[in-house]
């Protein structure tokens, strides 16, 4: 870590404007680059974490999330923290630039006019701008000359600030979103749930956006236990936002229950259509109402160490764990064969057949199927689709990632024709039809893993949703009659799981929340 310090007007703010500068440009070299900068000025450490999290691309809602995201990610980084004497909580942003530094690969430069003892004790770099060796008398007595005159008219006649009422969806919609997010910290009352789906909304809604938009998510959030009047006057103040929210199912909800951490997502086919299977964290899956999200049952049986779930034929949910296993259930509500018929298929089922073969293939946490085909990926970036016809199995790979293949999703928009969505580690998505060659670009692509795939068959095309590490959700339809639209969405945790309903609507699924989108 480097501290740079000196008295007021020593030259640190010029001094650090022409580092980032000079390190943000396209062609400064990587050891150079400069990768987030925040002015302390009135942050607390919270709103620290959250911009940090957004400049890096990174999806954290507290200091420990964004220091558990970058301990994982190797990349070099470099942070600078200017203004610290100007924050709310220097002491715990102090901590946070600490802990930061502490990584071998991330590069800290913290900003204040007199470090503490805390700091010192880090055994940083320090350069302090009021030592003789970084200063010009002379150079100095002319820019403060020019810059004194525009500090004294800028404080005498400040910017108006509109007062905040944080009882007032309007009013915290419209306000400056560091200044709410530091008055919900320090406030004891639920402000009617705002103040609960504020927090829990994270960086998305500190950063830049209309009001619409900010209305959006917390409306996403809000939990149960608020204010019924809020989810009214925040759907009144989305009405320009790019969706609607149908419903929303958040951690603590009662009636109905919050159905817990959403891993995987897999909408229901045959007996079970208009049912989504949910898996949580213990590898435990659910079953909900996709028109309400009220619990319609569970599978019998946990799996430990599962990482996706996917509908299958035959009214059976396939689940995929860690290493590999995949395993078949049948949904306690489907209807089962007795008597004769149920001996007549008491050998291996051609989904029993297809899931045996899939899990040869299968290294990495993503899965995806239809009625008639099964697909896995590994952590080498090939996809393994595997078709049941005729009582046959038919089965093709293809490498399509650099790096482990996180998200698949499959679509079935024609009769035998099928296509192939896959997200990976190495940012891209690719599209692939199993009969043809892939496609030789991406059809998307960003600087960070996908962590969520999609699709489903609608009117007119086929609409995909993507999630993105961090924390962005892009959904779009292809057709011939698709305009092309890419709407977006943040709710605030991280993404781990989305599900394109018939009719087009987006589930996305959280560590906190389940959220039925509509397209408006």
């Amino acid at each position: 870590m480097c501290l740079v310090s000196g008295p007021p007007d020593c030259g640190k703010s010029m001094f650090l404007a022409w580092l980032v500068e000079h390190a943000t440009e396209p062609d400064t070299e990587a050891a150079r680059r400069v990768h987030a900068l925040v002015p302390l000025s009135g942050h607390s450490v919270r709103t620290v974490a959250w911009q940090l999290a957004e400049q890096l691309q990174v999806s954290a809602r507290t200091p420990g999330e964004l220091l558990s995201v970058l301990a994982r990610d190797p990349r070099r980084t470099a942070i600078v923290l200017p203004d610290l004497h100007e924050s709310a909580e220097p002491a715990r942003i102090e901590e946070l630039a600490c802990a930061l530094a502490a990584f071998a690969h991330v590069r800290v430069i913290l900003e204040t006019r007199v470090p503490s003892a805390a700091l010192l004790a880090a055994g940083p770099a320090v350069m302090d701008l009021a030592a003789p060796q970084w200063t010009d008398a002379d150079r100095y007595a002319a820019w403060a000359a020019a810059e004194q005159p525009a500090r004294h008219e800028a404080a005498t006649h400040p910017g108006a600030q509109a007062p905040m009422d944080l009882d007032d969806p309007a009013s915290v919609c419209g306000a400056d979103p560091v200044a709410i997010t530091t008055a919900y910290e320090s406030a004891t009352e639920s402000h009617g749930g705002l103040r609960t789906a504020w927090l829990r909304s994270g960086a998305s809604v500190s950063r830049p956006q209309d009001p619409a938009s900010r209305a959006l998510v917390l409306w996403s959030a809000l939990g149960d236990d608020a204010d019924p009047r809020m989810q009214n006057e925040l759907g009144g103040l989305a009405r320009q936002a790019e969706w609607r929210v149908r419903w929303r199912r958040v951690r603590g909800d009662v009636t109905p229950p919050w159905p817990g951490p959403a891993r995987g997502l897999s909408a229901c086919r045959g007996e079970l259509v208009g049912t989504v299977a949910v898996l949580d964290h213990q590898g435990v899956v659910r079953l909900v109402s996709d028109s309400d999200g009220r619990p319609k049952g569970r599978l019998h049986h946990p799996v430990p160490g599962a990482v996706a779930v996917a509908a299958a034929g035959e009214d059976l949910v396939a689940v995929l764990d860690r290493h590999g296993r995949l395993t078949l259930q049948k949904p306690p509500a489907a209807s089962r064969p007795s008597g004769i018929a149920g001996l007549l298929e008491a050998g291996p089922s051609p989904w029993e057949t297809l899931t045996e073969q899939a899990a040869r293939h299968a290294s990495g946490p993503a899965l995806a199927g239809t009625s008639t085909s099964l697909a896995v990926g590994s952590t080498e970036g090939t996809v393994h689709v595997l078709t049941a016809k005729d009582a046959a199995t038919n089965g093709v790979s293809t490498t399509l990632h650099g790096g482990a293949v996180t998200a698949l999703a499959l679509v079935e928009p024609a009769e035998d024709c099928l296509l192939v969505y896959s997200g990976g580690q190495d940012g891209q998505v690719r599209l692939w039809d199993p009969d043809r060659d892939p496609l030789d670009t991406p059809i998307a692509e960003r600087a960070c893993e996908v962590t969520a795939l999609a699709a489903a068959p609608i009117d007119g095309g086929v609409a995909l949703a993507t999630g993105w590490a961090d924390g962005l959700v892009e959904y779009s339809v292809t057709g011939t009659d698709a305009d092309g639209r890419v709407r977006r969405f943040r709710p605030g945790p991280p993404v781990r799981a989305l599900c394109v309903l018939p009719g087009g609507d987006l589930l996305i699924g959280t560590d906190e929340s389940l959220i039925r989108l509509e397209p408006a």
